[in-house]
C-alpha cells in the first residue's frame, strides 16, 4: 500500500515540536490532521506542492506550509515536493514555464546567454516579467491538477491491485482446506 512506503520517508511530529527552530508553528504541526496519510490528502498534497514549486517567487515553503493547512492536506509532502525546484533545476523550470508564458502571450523569447548572471537577469526582468509569471502560473496550475489525478489513480490502482491479491490467496487458501477434507 503507498501509504507504508510514504510513512518510511515521513518525519515524525513529534520530532519537528521538539525543534527550536519550529517552535513557532507548533499549533500548525500539533494537527494531526496535517499528518494524516490518504489517497485526499496525499492527492492534495501533491497539488499543492507542485503549484508552490512552480511560482518564480521566495518563501515557496511557507507559501506551500500554509496551503496544506488550508487544503487539510498532508504538510510534509506539500513543503517537500518544494524542492523540485532547487537551486540546481530552479533555471531549467523557470526557463521553461518563460517560454510557455511568450508563447502563450505571443511574444519573442528571448535567448539564454551561456553564464546567467544576477545584472543580466536584472536587466531583462522588465521584459521577461510578464511572461514568466504568466507561463508560471499556467504551468503550476496545469501540473498541479494532472498530479493530483496522477497521484489518485496510481493510489486507486495500488488499493485494487492489493484487494485483487487478497482475494486470490483466500480462494487458494479455501482450496487447499478443501484438498484436505
Amino acid at each position: 500500500m503507498p501509504r507504508r512506503l510514504l510513512k518510511r520517508f515521513m518525519p515524525e511530529p513529534d520530532a519537528l515540536r521538539r525543534k527550536k527552530s519550529l517552535r513557532f508553528m507548533h499549533h500548525l504541526i500539533a494537527d494531526p490532521a496535517l499528518w494524516a496519510l490518504s489517497r485526499r490528502t496525499v492527492a492534495n498534497a501533491f497539488m499543492v506542492g507542485l503549484f508552490c514549486a512552480l511560482l518564480p517567487i521566495p518563501f515557496q515553503m511557507v507559501l506551500a506550509a500554509f496551503g496544506a493547512w488550508a487544503l487539510r492536506c498532508n504538510l510534509a509532502l506539500s513543503v517537500g515536493l518544494v524542492w523540485i525546484t532547487n537551486p540546481l533545476t530552479m533555471p531549467v523550470v523557470f526557463y521553461a514555464t518563460y517560454r510557455v508564458g511568450a508563447w502563450m502571450l505571443d511574444t519573442p523569447t528571448r535567448a539564454m546567454p551561456d553564464q546567467v548572471s544576477t545584472a543580466w537577469f536584472a536587466s531583462q526582468l522588465e521584459d521577461i516579467l510578464p511572461a514568466l509569471a504568466l507561463g508560471s502560473l499556467v504551468s503550476a496550475i496545469v501540473i498541479a491538477v494532472l498530479g493530483n489525478l496522477l497521484v489518485r489513480l496510481l493510489w486507486r490502482y495500488q488499493v485494487v491491485r492489493s484487494w485483487r491479491s487478497r482475494r486470490k490467496a483466500r480462494a487458494a487458501a479455501r482450496r487447499g482446506e478443501k484438498s484436505k477434507t
